[in-house]
């Protein structure tokens, strides 16, 4: 098993497939680093490859709102509070890497598009050990944080997209209210 593994995603808004590729990273080290990329907007950049990953309404909620999101779910899912941690990843600005996420670890990825790859060959160019958890066609990807966007913009059923204490936090914080209010502008 490895030591120490990076796993990221922006998480917005966290779902099931989310905890099932951060339960599979999990799974092959001891210690997981999550990596929430987009933390805020002076560390988001644009990116040919998907320049909506950028967009303020694909980024509706705090990297504070993400990160405690992320450990109540993983918690809930059975993990210890010692078994990750969670920071910012500044994903486009790969120079603040070292700031961040220790670089001797596994940089964990899953790819479904020439985003996932481009990020797989950043990641080798800066020489960070990889491994890809899986890759399979964009049309195979299953849930995706702008689907489930979608469905509260519309006022379509999403709750079942999400773990529990995720859509607990999320009607807390009144998430499904400033998607709408997003869309609205």
């Amino acid at each position: 098993m490895i030591k120490t593994g990076v796993i990221h995603g922006r998480f917005q808004v966290l779902h099931n497939d989310h905890l099932k590729y951060l339960l599979a990273g999990k799974q092959r080290c001891q210690h997981m680093v999550i990596g929430i990329t987009n933390p805020d907007p002076v560390l988001t950049t644009d990116n040919p490859t998907d320049l909506q990953r950028s967009n303020p309404i694909a980024n509706p909620l705090t990297y504070f709102e993400r990160y405690t999101t992320i450990r109540r779910v993983l918690i809930d899912a059975g993990l210890s509070p010692s078994d990750f941690s969670v920071v910012p990843f500044p994903i486009n600005l790969p120079e603040l890497f070292k700031y961040y996420v220790p670089l001797d670890a596994t940089f964990f990825l899953t790819i479904y598009d020439e985003w996932g790859r481009q990020k797989l060959k950043q990641f080798h160019n800066m020489g960070l050990s990889t491994e890809v958890l899986w890759e399979r066609p964009l049309n195979e990807k299953g849930i995706s944080g702008n689907d489930v966007r979608k469905r509260i913009a519309t006022n379509r059923e999403w709750e079942h997209l999400v773990p529990e204490s995720a859509r607990n936090l999320m009607i807390k914080w009144d998430i499904p209210g400033r998607i709408k209010r997003l869309h609205q502008l």
